[in-house]
């Protein structure tokens, strides 16, 4: 069976004051194509389908397109919300668009929602977890489910969406739920998962062994951190929540990344849709089709006179969104304004130079007293520009020093 795995859309995102829709529609747009193309009997979306929990009007709009486009060429669309979705709201009407083949799982209400999807793309939906099963007949021991099923044609997908401790404890007040991974664990232990089906688990968490990017909110230390042996009965484990594309422990547990680079700290990642096919042993295959954003996010570095050069720029993408670090020794005046005649998207703009790479330190009140004042200002403009005055500017001093000093005495 073939499915797509996407996350982390964050859909009405703004990226250093800039606004990412239309990117994120030109985006969304080959993800479409793909799917046209590739035809997967599922497409999951792994958390944070929004940036914040009450999005803008224009971010909606915009998934409410993407989605509606989607599932005319899908037949089964599996959406869990992330932790910066609104659990509650991103599950609007989803009992009522499941006739249309799109499953929403929004908030832990003791049971996990599982979609049994045969080979054809029919689907089953039934509920699994503390409470038993509802909403449908739970599958047989020897692989068949309601719709009479064989093992080999049909895959569980288990919808969990973000959970916190405080999710969890509610519905297991004899359990020690510590932390997430008591959380995620005593979830997972709820489940009958039928080992003669393939188990394939979407779920928005921090697994232990991951590399996030400063554009996501994880906790200092290991409060949220979920171990990833929690996931081995599962063949395939879908993950949202870090941006970058990666696998942690093994292949089979893998981060989707987001569609688009959503920090300066992303500049180095490669974006793209996950395609995964798992064959009747549950084996999975595992490759990526490359996106291609509308503007790239790149760091460009030189004096302002190269930046500025023609032929330094002609022939690139000056609409990229840019990084740009300027080695000059003294600040250009108005350099951000100027820059942006070349650079239009230009995010952020530094400087890298004696004056800010070098440690300077203050040294202690009884030691300043047993210097000059032309000794302690020649060290404050040191401290303040990492590089000593020249004989001008000494010399200027000096005779401030005299004047001052003789009007006092």
């Amino acid at each position: 069976m073939k499915f797509f795995h996407l996350a982390d859309l964050h859909i009405g995102k703004r990226v250093n004051g800039y606004s990412m829709l239309e990117d994120q529609r030109f985006v969304l747009d080959q993800v479409i194509g793909a799917v046209a193309e590739e035809k997967p009997a599922a497409v999951i979306i792994a958390g944070d389908v929004y940036d914040r929990q009450v999005p803008p009007a224009e971010a909606v709009s915009l998934f409410d397109s993407f989605i509606t486009e989607l599932s005319g060429l899908c037949p089964n669309i599996l959406m869990i919300s992330g932790n910066h979705d609104s659990g509650e709201r991103l599950a609007f009407g989803a009992r009522l668009i499941e006739r249309s083949g799109v499953f929403i799982s929004g908030v832990y209400e003791g049971q996990v929602q599982r979609v049994s999807i045969s080979e054809d793309g029919s689907s089953l939906v039934e509920f699994d977890g503390v409470t038993g099963a509802a909403g449908g007949e739970t599958a047989a021991a020897d692989g068949t489910g309601a719709a009479g099923e064989t093992a080999a044609g049909m895959v569980d997908f288990y919808l969990l969406p973000f959970v916190k401790p405080a999710y969890v404890r509610r519905f297991f007040p004899d359990v020690e739920i510590r932390d997430h991974n008591d959380a995620v664990r005593t979830v997972i232990e709820s489940l009958h998962l039928n080992p003669a089906r393939r188990n394939v688990l979407v779920a928005h968490q921090f697994v232990t062994g991951a590399s996030p990017s400063d554009s996501e909110e994880i906790t200092v230390g290991t409060l949220e951190n979920v171990d990833g042996s929690l996931f081995d009965p599962f063949d395939y484990v879908a993950l949202g929540h870090i941006h970058g594309p990666q696998q942690v422990g093994r292949p089979e547990v893998r981060y989707a990344g987001t569609p688009l680079k959503y920090s300066l700290s992303e500049i180095s990642h490669s974006k793209s849709a996950t395609v995964v096919e798992l064959d009747e042993d549950g084996r999975a295959d595992i490759r990526t089709i490359p996106l291609k954003p509308l503007h790239d996010m790149r760091t460009i570095k030189g004096t302002y006179m190269e930046l500025t050069e023609r032929s330094s720029y002609i022939g690139t993408d000056t609409d990229d969104y840019m990084h740009i670090i300027l080695t000059d020794e003294m600040d250009v005046p108005d350099a951000a304004s100027k820059l942006r005649v070349i650079y239009p998207n230009m995010m952020k703009l530094e400087y890298d130079n004696t004056r800010t790479s070098d440690l300077q330190t203050v040294e202690g009140a009884v030691a300043a007293e047993k210097k000059t004042p032309l000794q302690l200002f020649g060290e404050l403009y040191k401290l303040q520009n990492n590089s000593p005055m020249n004989d001008e500017m000494t010399g200027i001093l000096e005779e401030l020093v005299k004047e001052i000093w003789e009007e006092e005495k």
